[in-house]
């Protein structure tokens, strides 16, 4: 969790709100909302972060907006970190030992940078011994929270591993793209 290497739970706060809408743009009291904190502990906060780059500050018109900065040098670390630390990553990660056996999980890189995607395209991918309505119960809630379809695939290793070996479309498709590994080696699952 993110509170394991951030000491600043208002600073934790933020974060989250920020890695779970990467493309969003938050105002100080819409923060304030969606933390529960002080404003002044947000605007403290912000102000840290924008230092040192993490966050970006756009004015408009009487407002000033914050948003994840792109040039960032760790951005898309730290997006992988927030797939990991909050959302449906954190869930998975959590409730691991009730959704079977995982051998590997991933995001697509689409779905952590919250890009527009094909409707085909898949978002999560879960190989191994699944207990699928509790994957499924954890898919349905996170889509609720963001208010957006998880296009997700959930199969055995062996049909991983022989879809693979023939070269199927569909798991090419899922490989060839950027991705987030949430459980598992990314080197054996590709080799």
């Amino acid at each position: 969790m993110l509170n394991d290497l951030i000491t600043s739970k208002s600073r934790t706060k933020l974060l989250s709100v920020f890695l779970s809408f990467p493309s969003e743009m938050y105002h100080v009291r819409e923060l304030v909302r969606r933390t529960n904190d002080e404003i002044n502990a947000v605007r403290r906060e912000l102000a840290f972060l924008e230092k040192k780059g993490i966050l970006a500050k756009e004015p408009r018109a009487n407002r000033v907006y914050y948003s994840l900065s792109k040039n960032y040098p760790y951005y898309f670390a730290l997006l992988e970190l927030g797939a990991k630390t909050a959302g449906l990553g954190f869930e998975i990660l959590k409730n691991r030992a009730k959704l079977g056996r995982i051998k590997y999980a991933m995001f697509s890189g689409r779905f952590v940078r919250k890009v527009k995607k094909e409707p085909e395209e898949v978002d999560l991918l879960v190989v191994g011994t699944i207990v699928l309505p509790e994957l499924a119960l954890l898919v349905r809630n996170e889509e609720k929270r963001i208010n957006q379809e998880i296009n997700y695939t959930a199969m055995s290793e062996e049909e991983f591993g022989f879809r693979k070996k023939k070269h199927d479309p569909f798991i090419n498709s899922i490989l060839s793209g950027s991705r987030v590994m949430l459980i598992g080696d990314e080197e054996q699952m590709l080799a």
